[in-house]
């Protein structure tokens, strides 16, 4: 089978995310990429979880998209995954998934402020809400523009995708990704779990501060970067 670690990897993390409760259904998909190939794989469309397989996990050239194994249709949000990996250069894995809270923000069209360091652990900051797609943007080739939408966003704001990895696409769900397959589920999950304690906290405060910024610095730079310390060294 060709390209068959990757394929392997992406069919199994297709199944983690419905494990880790963050998918219903068909409602969602997760990418990877071998930066070294120039390819990325991706989840057939409308294919049960359940019965995936690593050979139904079609593999696409990231320069332009051209399909190079795998005999089912790609995921209709190929496009929106296939630019991200041209425009963010590090990463190398991306997870959508319509998980419950998270989509909660997404369908308000609010960003997600960071309200403490479970948040900042991960997330150097407000999660953004991409900006909305004009009609003909939403006529013509929608998925390819939904990718664009974040990129724009993530320009127009000064955000690092790096430290930031993840957005909320206004009236639909969120996507996350990292530097590996890995750590995009991490991130997709980390970011679930801190949408549903913000919506419980602000139930109990609708008032709410942001966390400070020296706070949101020392949690997230002890764990990110050159200076953090957080862990075991690595030998």
């Amino acid at each position: 089978m060709e390209y068959q670690k990757l394929r392997e990897e992406i069919c199994q993390a297709n199944k983690d995310i419905v494990s880790a409760g963050l998918v219903l259904l068909t409602w969602g998909n997760a990418s990877g990429a071998d930066r070294e190939a120039g390819v990325m794989g991706i989840k057939p469309s409308g294919v049960d979880y359940h019965s995936l397989r690593p050979k139904d996990i079609v593999v696409l050239s990231i320069a332009d998209g051209e399909i190079l194994a795998g005999d089912l249709k790609p995921s209709s949000d190929t496009p929106t995954h296939l630019y991200l990996y041209q425009q963010f250069s590090k990463i190398g894995g991306v997870v959508h998934t319509h998980s419950t809270c998270a989509t909660s923000f997404a369908q308000a069209q609010m960003p997600l402020p960071c309200y403490g360091t479970t948040h900042a652990d991960h997330f150097y900051g407000a999660v953004p809400v991409a900006r909305s797609l004009s009609k003909a943007e939403i006529a013509e080739d929608y998925e390819h523009n939904a990718g664009v939408s974040i990129v724009d966003t993530f320009n127009e704001q000064g955000l690092d995708p790096q430290q930031i990895p993840g957005v909320l696409l206004p009236g639909h769900a969120p996507f996350t990704w990292g530097e590996n397959l890995a750590k995009a589920i991490e991130n997709s999950m980390v970011l679930e779990e801190a949408a549903q304690i913000a919506l419980h906290s602000l139930a109990l405060c609708p008032d709410l501060y942001p966390l400070s910024a020296s706070l949101l610095d020392k949690h997230f730079l002890r764990k990110h970067g050159d200076t953090a310390y957080y862990g075991q060294e690595k030998s």
